[in-house]
């Protein structure tokens, strides 16, 4: 598959979400991704289980090592779920050869995002992970909910280093005409601006961490997300921060879905989760 054969795929699929009520929308939107999933990584054991009427799902690889990855997906905040993205955290867990906790939190418009990112809190701080990644929206919960993560675990005595985050195209920054990059295949500005009403923290918020905290992102050339995200990597960088970057040539927001055959986007992602596996055995002594 070429870049432009995704495109037309994904886009499709996107305008017969736009027909549908919210539920039949989410259901068609899981079937689209689905469809560009690889198959699950030999050995790998997935198990669903419910925690706090909360969705989880557990990928755990063969001969997997010590300590455990949350994985929050992505879907603009109204959609999206553990099946959607189920492609991505099963590779994510594969790749790291750890144990990933893929969570299907609530969604907008019947929740809000300070819900969204209180499941998501209550589920870290039980599952106590070394790594926390976020893909597009579900990068956003994860910038917001790592500085949270990061002092409960401290509070706690169980947290002797920094969490380490992973941001895969996620929303930053002041987000408005100004800010962001042109409009792209599968994602334009005015279906950035969309999110406010759902989010509306977005239009003014500014993104702060620990200084300690450990970064790698992921982003794609043609997105209007990357300006502002790259805007904010280099502010994280002056103040100190250890932020790892990669820009997948060519490909566009969501063509991690098709990363298995996408050449780009499956060289980008890996580079991404080796850096990521280097900080994790970097800290391991850590734990």
């Amino acid at each position: 598959m070429d870049i432009n054969a995704f495109i037309a795929r994904f886009d499709a699929g996107l305008k017969d979400i736009e027909n549908g009520s919210p539920a039949v929308a989410r259901q068609r939107y899981d079937h689209l991704c689905q469809t560009f999933a690889p198959p699950n990584p030999s050995g790998m054991t997935i198990t669903d289980k419910t925690w706090k009427s909360l969705a989880l799902r557990h990928f755990i690889p063969a001969s997997a090592q010590s300590g455990q990855v949350l994985y929050i997906h992505g879907g603009g905040f109204t959609l999206g779920s553990i099946d959607s993205h189920h492609g991505v955290a099963a590779s994510l867990a594969e790749q790291l050869k750890r144990h990933v906790i893929s969570i299907s939190y609530c969604l907008a418009p019947e929740a809000s995002y300070h819900n969204m990112l209180e499941e998501c809190l209550k589920v870290a701080k039980a599952a106590k992970p070394i790594a926390v990644v976020g893909d597009s929206a579900g990068g956003r919960i994860a910038i917001d909910l790592a500085p949270l993560l990061h002092r409960s675990l401290l509070h706690r005595s169980l947290l002797h280093r920094s969490l380490l985050v992973g941001l895969i195209y996620p929303p930053v920054g002041k987000l408005n005409q100004q800010t962001l990059g042109a409009d792209a295949p599968l994602l334009s500005r005015h279906d950035v601006l969309s999110l406010i009403p759902y989010c509306p923290w977005i239009d003014n918020h500014v993104d702060t961490f620990p200084p300690e905290m450990q970064i790698e992102v992921l982003s794609v050339e043609h997105d209007p997300l990357t300006a502002p995200l790259e805007k904010a990597i280099a502010s994280w960088r002056n103040s100190g921060m250890q932020v790892g970057y990669r820009c997948a040539k060519n490909m566009v927001h969501a063509a991690l879905h098709a990363h298995a055959d996408l050449p780009e986007m499956q060289s980008a992602w890996q580079d991404f989760c080796q850096a990521l596996n280097k900080r994790l055995t970097q800290n391991s002594s850590y734990w």
